[in-house]
């Protein structure tokens, strides 16, 4: 029977899978990427926005050299702490990535914990609307004003699913969040899965899990590695950048506290253990939400994981 050029088209679009890792911090998503990238003869797209910066190694744990050798990765360390980078770029970067790609394989890999980075891959971003500017400038002077602090509390209460999920530190996503809140008398997750964009290809995700204790400890050993490699170097030699979007995360903002006397070096690591746990709980918490993850235990042996691969994709 002869088949139009739309039918060869629409079959050809279903051979295209992304395999997308997902879990919390230290868990082991890095490695199971690679050895998927093995398996798959394939290439790994990090959604990792803490790694997209060549400046910050050390402290947002990018793979060894060893580990990329062994398997292509993107968007590790391709862009500049300087850059004005965001999700929206990201994600009409990354699909540029897999239309060229998929013309050349059938299976991708796609691994990191940033779940609104990952979420906009697969799904797109959602929609937004527009909100009085003059909102976005008055949460500024009071962040400049009163701190951080008194705007968590605001979004505490009045959107509590937002400020489980997002990294409540980061002052550019509090302010965005609240000023969306604030701007449209709606809760900024009441936005959240409104738009789900087509995709040529289609995605199995795999998540991996542990006992909250096991990821904890796995947390507390990678800072103390961190540290034994340098991270107090490191973010001491960005120390002029300290204002930068970039470098208002975990790991960093701690050290310029030491650094600026407020703290000792002892309570910086220990504040930096503590704020990756609550990060990894808000991971936790944005990944459970996804009815569509297949959870496996982060020691799962991987012909397991790569056996349910097989059965769910058709190639």
């Amino acid at each position: 029977m002869h088949m139009s050029f739309g039918q060869l088209t629409f079959k050809h679009m279903l051979k295209k899978h992304l395999i997308s890792v997902v879990g919390p911090t230290a868990i082991g998503k890095t490695e199971l990427a690679i050895r998927l990238g093995e398996y798959f003869h394939t290439e790994i797209l990090s959604c990792d926005s803490r790694q997209f910066y060549s400046e910050m190694k050390i402290g947002t744990a990018v793979p060894s050299t060893s580990e990329m050798n062994r398997v292509r990765h993107h968007f590790i360390q391709t862009r500049s702490i300087r850059e004005d980078y965001n999700v929206g770029t990201f994600e009409k970067e990354a699909l540029e990535l897999l239309t060229e790609k998929f013309k050349e394989t059938d299976i991708f890999i796609m691994a990191g914990g940033s779940g609104l980075y990952a979420d906009a891959v697969i799904n797109g971003l959602d929609d937004f609307p527009e909100v009085d500017p003059e909102i976005r400038t008055g949460l500024i002077n009071e962040l400049e004003t009163f701190g951080l602090s008194p705007l968590q509390e605001r979004l505490k209460s009045l959107d509590s699913n937002t400020y489980a999920r997002i990294d409540i530190q980061n002052k550019q996503r509090l302010i965005r969040a609240l000023e969306i809140t604030e701007g449209t008398g709606r809760p900024f997750s009441s936005f959240w899965g409104k738009k789900s964009k087509t995709r040529d290809f289609e995605t199995l995700k795999i998540g991996l899990r542990a006992d909250r204790e096991i990821v904890y400890d796995r947390i507390n050993r990678r800072v103390d590695v961190m540290m034994d490699l340098g991270l107090l170097d490191e973010v001491r030699e960005l120390s002029e950048f300290r204002s930068l979007n970039a470098l208002q995360t975990v790991g960093y903002r701690e050290i310029f506290s030491f650094l600026d006397g407020n703290i000792s070096l002892e309570g910086a690591i220990e504040e930096i253990k503590k704020n990756t746990r609550r990060f990894a709980k808000r991971q936790e918490t944005w990944f459970k939400k996804d009815k569509e993850i297949n959870w496996f235990e982060h020691d799962s042996d991987i012909d397991v994981i790569i056996n349910f691969i097989e059965s769910r994709i058709k190639i």
